[in-house]
């Protein structure tokens, strides 16, 4: 759970019905591919399965939860990014006393991957401190392995209050900055951390067309302020200097053939540390950012992960 207000909700990326997802109603765009795949799983299974993990973390079966991971599962979290082990040895000190669940989303990585974004508020303590409710927006990759749906990836960013004040001036409180035509980025391509450094460089070159056609039409990218399709990411990171900006601690993970995460930290001008993580799927040869989710770090960490 986290403490803090993300203070750069702008910042990119970084990803119940019975059958196949909705169609994708994004307006069509050159610089994209125009839909995305379908995947066999369906929401309602997917939510099922995303549900039985936080029933076996309160009922603290940690064999259960074990389990419904991955090998390589990872979770980025306010106090570290963790391993399946690490996690697990963790949680053992996570007390969930109740957790509710609202706007699930499915979307669709292929055939075989996908992702869940939902809202969380979670009561319950860590080490026998309570921690606040919530709500926390939540971002879940799953992937199938030799028949078996397992967990891959979590994390999630606590909300802002409605009417709640940033400690410091966000970027989405700073005029909007000038769209400049810059130099053409490479090509996004299989080394997930070489495109989110370019995402970077279009960033600092406010080079937004550029920034628009690595994203896929169903983008989207959790905020305190909540969940962003792809214009509302394009429109927040028009009114941002990004210059002065650090990120260190690349992290590189293979989902399967068609998508990789990459986590990283990005230390902003006052010294504020944030964990970012991307989500980059391989659409027809192309690839592009498909999800994005921030976690602010605190000066001093309560707990790990609630998941």
């Amino acid at each position: 759970m986290k403490k803090f207000v993300l203070l750069v909700s702008f910042l990119v990326f970084a990803a119940a019905c019975t059958t196949e997802p909705p169609a994708n109603n994004a307006p069509a765009n050159a610089n994209t591919t125009p839909a995305k795949p379908a995947a066999t799983a369906s929401e309602a299974d997917a939510i099922a399965r995303e549900k039985a993990v936080w029933d076996a973390l309160k009922k603290k079966d940690m064999d259960a939860f074990g389990s419904m991971l991955a090998a390589d599962y990872i979770e980025v979290g306010d106090d570290g990014v963790f391993n399946k082990a690490g996690i697990i040895n963790d949680l053992k000190e996570l007390t969930v006393n109740d957790a509710t669940f609202s706007d699930w989303k499915m979307i669709p990585i292929d055939s075989d991957a996908l992702v869940l974004t939902y809202k969380a508020t979670i009561k319950g303590s860590f080490k026998g401190k309570d921690f606040p409710p919530g709500p926390y927006l939540a971002a879940s990759a799953w992937v199938n392995r030799d028949g078996k749906w397992q967990a891959f990836f979590y994390q999630e960013t606590m909300t802002k209050p409605a009417g709640a004040a940033s400690p410091t001036p966000t970027p989405r409180q700073t005029p909007e900055a000038a769209t400049t035509p810059g130099p053409k980025p490479p090509e996004p391509g299989a080394d997930v951390t070489a495109n989110e450094k370019a995402v970077w460089d279009t960033f600092k070159t406010k080079n937004y067309d550029a920034f628009a056609a690595m994203l896929a039409p169903e983008f989207t990218e959790l905020a305190p302020d909540g969940a962003h399709d792809k214009a509302g990411t394009i429109a927040g990171v028009k009114m941002m200097d990004a210059a002065k900006f650090t990120l260190s601690d690349w992290k590189a993970v293979k989902i399967d053939d068609d998508a990789s995460l990459v986590t990283y930290s990005v230390k902003d001008p006052a010294g504020e540390l944030e964990r970012h993580t991307t989500i980059w799927v391989n659409r027809n040869g192309k690839w592009m950012g498909l999800l994005h989710i921030g976690t602010p770090v605190p000066k001093a960490s309560v707990h790990p992960e609630p998941k």
